[in-house]
């Protein structure tokens, strides 16, 4: 059924005055907004010493019109332009708070004198404050680090150990030391500092792993290298044997001596249990290569016995186009060609022969390279004595070797 046209237009009026009603407080909030901006715009030229902007209307701030108002004219944002978000949200906290929902305009803010901009360079900076803060959050635990720390819980599989970091550091069982230990308790009891090094950096919950052994090899190699160095003899006790040889324990490492460099390596099962002098072949901490020789050591033993200048007797053993090797009791020195006489030879037997007794001054030692050079040349009164009256040198190489020795020395100080 069709309603009556008075009742149509009726509704349509009703339809057509509150639509006018919503545009009229649209165009109220829009000229309350602007207003609020050029009050914002003001205070800023304000405090920046510049003169104030006039008043601004909305385009859209136009008399109320009887005509039908259609969707364009109900949300026209022409009277928003220029307006950012901060504008239509109102002043900031500085600046006071207002009530939500309140319409009314902000009041004018006074004047206030110009703030110059700052840089970064102008803030106060305390540098010691700042290494202090970066001090506090220093990373502990790099892998590699020696640490000292504080046993503070066992488990029957490790330790835990406090190193400062955010949590305590754990050490496997078998990364307790050098060896079988047997009772963590009584190897760590609480309370105890122990050295570590870090073998593993933090995990997700902080935890760092460490080993007593690790830094325990560490120290034994750099021990060993040392020894190596200053060309020690040390003392070591046979765990072992294979067929190449025998192994020992020194400093905690394993070492191996190969049979060719035993003094008995024929019957090198036997050695188990004794303790042998042995001299270093090759110490090599990367590969873990610890190789040892008794006879290098029985050689270097020999080597502390000799000096520069003394007078050793021995047996011509090899002849050969460049000198002599003459065996001086278990170690081999070398006779020149050049050191034999101060006269013209002809040939090396002209003066020795293979098995004769030879004395002779010792010129240069080499114990790393195991090298020992001798001179006779040296005993000469004149330029080749050796040739024609052998024995007499020999018979007073004693004597001869002291006023030999002062030619050394001065043949030293000239050079150095």
């Amino acid at each position: 059924m069709r309603k009556p046209p008075q009742v149509l237009q009726l509704n349509k009026k009703e339809e057509q005055q509150r639509l006018e009603r919503e545009a009229a407080e649209a165009r109220a909030a829009a000229e309350a907004a602007l207003q609020h901006a050029n009050d914002l715009e003001n205070a800023a030229r304000a405090a920046r010493g510049e003169a104030p902007v006039p008043p601004q209307r909305p385009a859209a701030a136009q008399p109320p019109s009887r005509g039908p108002v259609g969707d364009d004219d109900l949300f026209d944002m022409s009277g928003f332009e220029g307006l950012s978000m901060a504008d239509l949200m109102g002043p900031d906290e500085r600046q006071g708070r207002r009530g939500a929902g309140s319409s009314r305009m902000a009041p004018p803010q006074p004047e206030r004198a110009a703030v110059p901009a700052r840089t970064v360079d102008d803030f106060d900076f305390d540098a010691d404050a700042f290494l202090a803060a970066l001090d506090e959050q220093e990373f502990v635990g790099t892998t590699g680090e020696v640490a000292t720390g504080t046993v503070v819980g066992i488990e029957s599989d490790g330790v835990y150990v406090d190193i400062g970091g955010k949590a305590p550091g754990f050490m496997p069982k078998k990364e307790a030391g050098l060896g079988v230990i047997t009772n963590l308790k009584e190897r760590f009891p609480k309370g105890m500092q122990v050295e570590v090094l870090v073998t593993r950096e933090q995990n997700a919950d902080g935890m760092v792993t460490v080993s007593a052994r690790a830094l325990a090899l560490r120290q034994s190699w750099e021990k060993v290298r040392v020894l190596e160095k200053e060309g020690k003899v040390v003392q070591v006790k046979v765990n072992g044997f294979n067929r190449g040889g025998v192994t020992c324990d020194l400093e905690g490492l394993r070492g191996f001596i190969p049979r060719s460099q035993l003094q008995e390596g024929e019957n090198h099962e036997a050695l188990v249990g004794k303790t042998l002098g042995a001299a270093f072949l090759e110490v090599n901490p990367e590969t873990r290569k610890l190789v040892l020789s008794e006879k290098k050591a029985a050689t270097a033993a020999l080597f502390q016995n000799l000096e520069v200048g003394q007078l050793v007797e021995g047996q011509v053993v090899s002849i050969k186009p460049y000198g002599l090797f003459v065996d001086l009791g278990g170690i081999s020195g070398l006779l020149h060609q050049s050191a034999i006489t101060g006269g013209q030879l002809r040939d090396l037997r002209e003066v020795f022969g293979q098995g004769d007794r030879v004395k002779a001054l010792i010129t240069e030692l080499d114990p790393g390279r195991g090298r020992i050079a001798l001179n006779t040349a040296l005993l000469e009164g004149q330029p080749g004595e050796l040739l024609i009256a052998r024995d007499t040198v020999m018979a007073e190489a004693t004597d001869r070797a002291n006023r030999a020795r002062s030619v050394l020395r001065q043949q030293e100080q000239s050079a150095g």
